[in-house]
């Protein structure tokens, strides 16, 4: 398959907001100044309600992000096909201008766990996910982005850098990539890497959208730090400062606030993405304001 990547680059090089349900009336009564606003697939695949009658209504104001979260990509067994065309449908209802995964799995033979795994990096996981990846871009038409995932733990037997094995998903399928700045952040502490590293050795080329989160800190057994993929608060102080540091390598993205727990009132989350918007203002080639089109 052939799909270039800078297709998926669709989306205003804004920041955008996830999009909850408490703010759906604020939204379309205010009109606030947000780049897009992303949703998670699953909460929309049924067929119609208040969901998709708000939905609709802010898509025709707004650009639209769809990020999946129950693909299971890097699951060792086919694809659900039913999950597959009820994505299809999702996607050919709303044209987003991105769709997204992650690069992890959730199912296995007694069902759907209700978490994103993480998986080994061999030469096995990586045939069988560029085969999946493959699959789901046939499927729905278009290219997706695979995100790099939050780990706790790391597989003895992985013989392929993750970074590497991302590069090859993408060079192989015509995929883009989605840098969670968080994830490399949450991941680096856990296994005392250097996130820094991480983010200048990241095929930056191939980023078609960035996410920013807060994260959980807690201390292990062996008193170190433990950093949860949390996704309830304000983005974190270093993963600012390392989102700086990417948008130095890419330039301005379109960077999605995630804020999934604990969801504050609108005022709060937006004033996130105002301060993002300011970083990626200040990564332009000018310094110039990002304004959606």
């Amino acid at each position: 398959m052939s799909i270039t990547a800078d297709r998926a680059l669709a989306l205003p090089q804004r920041a955008g907001l996830g999009l909850k349900p408490e703010h759906y009336a604020t939204i379309l009564a205010d009109r606030p100044d947000v780049g897009f606003f992303e949703v998670h697939a699953e909460n929309y695949m049924g067929a119609g309600g208040p969901p998709h009658r708000y939905l609709e209504a802010i898509a025709d104001l707004y650009p639209l992000s769809v990020h999946g979260v129950g693909l299971s990509i890097g699951a060792a067994r086919p694809l659900d096909r039913e999950h597959l065309k009820r994505l299809r449908l999702l996607v050919d209802r709303y044209r987003p201008q991105s769709f997204s995964e992650h690069l992890a799995w959730s199912t296995h033979d007694s069902g759907f766990l209700n978490d994103l795994l993480p998986l080994p990096y061999t030469a096995e996981t990586l045939a069988r996910v560029i085969d999946h990846v493959d699959e789901t871009q046939q499927w729905l038409g278009r290219p997706m982005l695979l995100e790099n995932p939050s780990t706790y733990l790391l597989f003895s037997e992985s013989t392929i850098d993750e970074i590497d094995f991302l590069a090859a998903v993408a060079s192989r399928t015509g995929c883009g990539l989605l840098l969670d700045v968080n994830n490399v952040m949450v991941s680096a502490v856990n296994h005392r890497l250097d996130p820094v590293s991480y983010i200048d050795r990241f095929p930056i080329e191939r980023v078609g959208e960035i996410h920013l989160a807060g994260y959980d800190e807690t201390i292990d057994g062996a008193g170190d730090r433990l950093l949860i993929d949390a996704h309830g608060s304000a983005v974190r102080a270093d993963v600012v400062e390392l989102f700086r540091h990417s948008l130095s390598r890419s330039g301005p993205l379109p960077t999605l606030i995630e804020w999934d727990n604990d969801v504050p009132d609108f005022a709060t989350l937006h004033a996130e993405a105002i301060r993002a918007d300011a970083m990626l203002s200040a990564a332009a080639p000018h310094g110039g304001v990002i304004r959606a089109a």
